[in-house]
């Protein structure tokens, strides 16, 4: 997927390419989340559609709820989903920097 040691860097024309391609993979994971999180609090936490969205947009978001949860089992869905929201985040991170991160450090190892 990447160039190797001894390759050149790649031209910027396909880096930039392969960026389009990790931010497409990233807005897929978010909106799958957003999803997941909007049908959780709806249909366990027994809220409407925009309030779903909001919790499920606030809680990805790292912000915290904003609705009130009842029943256990909205709260249970709140706490992993919470849980999942945070480790979206680091893995959401990864996919956007491991470009970045190659092409800076294959710069090292290019031979002039």
């Amino acid at each position: 997927m990447f160039e190797r040691k001894h390759q050149q860097i790649a031209p910027t024309k396909v880096f930039i390419r392969r960026m389009v391609g990790y931010f497409g993979i990233v807005i897929l994971l978010v909106s799958s989340a957003l999803f997941m999180g909007v049908a959780g609090y709806h249909w366990l936490g027994g809220l409407d559609w925009i309030d779903s969205l909001l919790n499920a947009s606030m809680i990805l978001g790292g912000m915290g709820p904003v609705n009130t949860l009842t029943s256990p089992a909205a709260k249970v869905f709140a706490s992993g989903y919470a849980l999942f929201s945070g480790l979206l985040f680091i893995a959401v991170m990864a996919i956007v920097f491991a470009p970045i991160l190659h092409r800076m450090l294959h710069t090292f190892h290019v031979k002039d």
